[in-house]
């Protein structure tokens, strides 16, 4: 079970504007993905549920949890990657995330085809490793290292560790035909980050990172990454898009 950081009142308010967000995202067709059991499988005990996330002030590296409900922390170190329940192929997808200094993670379409999100504030020239990327293709052998340059940001629109950020993402699943064989590449065809249009039509040769040799699915699940530093996620949502023809 996901731990909770507790707080009564705090707790009650949460709830409700959670209730509100819900139906108003509902009708117009967006899922909410809450911090409850059911929209991920199987959490690690190192997510916590709060109300809210901020830089802990004793080590600006990790984030600490405030008592409420709707957001969800990793506060420190690695964990678990949270994975959505459901699966998707063409869809919209919004989120906010906040994250220490010098923390990284990512979003993962498909589980499959990542948006970097690390500290990137002040960067001057943003790459592909940098917020907003798409994240380069690896190799995990004999170690671990990149095997193209990925695809930059169009501009640095990363803002400073421990401030809340939001993405927006509007994602085409690859196509195949009846005997399986793939006939368009997947697409990222916009990113938003906080307000910037960083990417818009982007095609996707391969899946990115050492999942670029996994086999590509017309479907599959959004991922939020944790296994390299704390972040914070809150407002998540995806809305399926009816397909585009080709």
């Amino acid at each position: 079970m996901i731990d909770r950081v507790m707080g009564r009142s705090a707790v009650l308010v949460a709830v409700v504007l959670l209730a509100v967000r819900a139906s108003e995202a509902a009708e117009s067709g967006w899922i909410v993905l809450c911090g409850g059991p059911g929209a991920w499988r199987e959490p690690s005990s190192d997510w916590r549920i709060a109300g809210d996330a901020r830089l802990d002030p004793e080590n600006d590296r990790c984030l600490v949890g405030v008592p409420g409900e709707g957001v969800l922390v990793h506060e420190k170190g690695r964990t678990k990657d949270l994975v959505s329940q459901a699966e998707w192929g063409d869809v919209e997808v919004e989120f906010e995330f906040m994250i220490p200094r010098g923390s990284n993670s990512g979003v993962k379409l498909q589980g499959l085809y990542e948006i970097q999100i690390v500290d990137s504030w002040k960067v001057k020239k943003a790459t592909a490793h940098h917020c907003g990327g798409v994240y380069r293709r690896a190799e995990l052998l004999p170690r671990y290292h990149h095997i193209d340059d990925g695809i930059a940001p169009r501009a640095n629109a990363a803002k400073p560790p421990g401030q809340w950020q939001s993405l927006g993402i509007v994602f085409r699943a690859p196509r195949f035909d009846d005997a399986g064989k793939k006939t368009a590449n997947a697409r990222f065809e916009k990113v938003v980050l906080n307000g910037t249009t960083i990417h818009e039509n982007v095609e996707l040769q391969y899946p990115t990172g050492h999942a670029w040799h996994h086999q590509e699915k017309p479907m599959g699940p959004l991922l939020l990454q944790a296994d390299h530093g704390p972040v914070a996620f809150r407002n998540v949502r995806v809305r399926p898009l009816p397909a585009k023809p080709e």
